[in-house]
């Protein structure tokens, strides 16, 4: 081993290029910043002051998760500037689900091989959700590991943490029989199922244009990022409108769904009245998936549900500025939780 080179670059971690995403990241983390923030990016530790949020009895609500397989896509078709969002939104859309408001977020990249334009690309798009979400991107670490990824491999994880008022946090007590569940369209397959759409895809190269995606490719489709739900959805919550909400995530309806009430309750939920979107008529074709197993897999047009009690759907409908749909109801529970008729 020649001695004229630096011992870690020789095993593959190039040190100067972390700093050098450091600094380009700075004016992604900037778009984020929000009231309460303090110090700055690069400390050992992000903080967040809590006395500015206002809240009289503050319970802190977190959410991690990564993005999954859907990374494979990414790097398969190199576009890396909007699989930031879908980490972020797999977080805050799971703690606006029990009523929180995100304050911030960390994200943390791991790669086989440090490419500052890439990763920059990938910090970009995680800045880009938490503006969506009203979140500050206080902190984050990356990591170079050669030997544990491929050169062109990363994953990508985040952590949110957002804060309710006690009295309005959102924990499926209050749902009942006879509440009307409204649905929230979802972007697309979001960030769950992508497993099974390698496989359906995997003889594609991602620039067909499948005659049910009208017009557009196939790629774009499979990368479009997940919806975040923050800014229709709090004001609802402080509103007091929302007796229960379900993110619609891996597991589709038949596991999220029952998870916003209790055991004695159940959903049912009429097929024609769901937006399915294109890429979901063209999943269960091509590959050849059953209706029903549809809804145990993917979220079908729907990424996030509400229930709602009927005097409130009208003014809930109102605040929320685009179309909400009516999807079904809670009734007493017989032998399913979840009924798709």
């Amino acid at each position: 081993m020649s001695k004229n080179k630096n011992a870690y670059a020789q095993s593959g971690v190039d040190v100067e290029a972390g700093y050098e995403v450091v600094e380009r990241i700075k004016k992604h983390v900037a778009r984020t910043e929000r009231l309460g923030v303090m110090g700055a990016l690069g400390g050992f530790g992000g903080m967040f002051d809590l006395t500015t949020t206002g809240v009289k009895e503050p319970v802190l609500i977190s959410g991690t998760d990564g993005v999954g397989t859907k990374l494979m896509l990414a790097i398969k078709y190199d576009k890396h500037d909007t699989i930031g969002q879908d980490c972020v939104a797999m977080c805050v859309n799971d703690i606006i689900a029990a009523g929180a408001e995100p304050l911030y977020f960390l994200d943390y990249v791991a790669t086989g091989k440090n490419v500052p334009e890439k990763l920059e690309q990938v910090v970009a798009g995680v800045a880009e959700g938490c503006v969506q979400a009203g979140a500050a991107l206080i902190g984050g670490e990356t990591a170079e590991m050669p030997g544990m990824y491929g050169e062109d491999d990363y994953d990508l994880a985040g952590f949110a943490v957002g804060i309710a008022e006690k009295s309005q946090i959102i924990d499926g007590s209050k749902v009942k029989a006879g509440d009307v569940l409204l649905g929230l369209a979802s972007s697309g397959i979001h960030s769950n199922g992508y497993s099974l759409v390698r496989r359906v895809f995997a003889d594609y190269t991602g620039d067909e244009v499948l005659p049910e995606l009208e017009g557009q490719k196939l790629k774009d489709v499979l990368l479009e990022p997940t919806r975040i739900y923050v800014k229709q959805v709090l004001p609802l919550v402080k509103a007091g409108l929302v007796n229960g909400i379900a993110h619609i995530t891996g597991g589709g309806f038949i596991e999220n769904v029952p998870r916003m009430f209790a055991d004695n309750l159940a959903a049912e939920i009429g097929k024609d009245k769901i937006p399915v979107l294109p890429i979901f008529k063209a999943l269960e074709k091509y590959g050849e998936i059953k209706h029903e197993e549809m809804f145990e897999i993917f979220n079908m047009g729907i990424g996030l549900m509400l229930a709602v009690s009927p005097e409130n759907v009208d003014k809930v409908k109102e605040l929320v500025d685009e179309e909400v749909y009516e999807i079904g109801h809670i009734v007493e529970k017989t032998d399913q939780n979840v009924i798709i008729r």
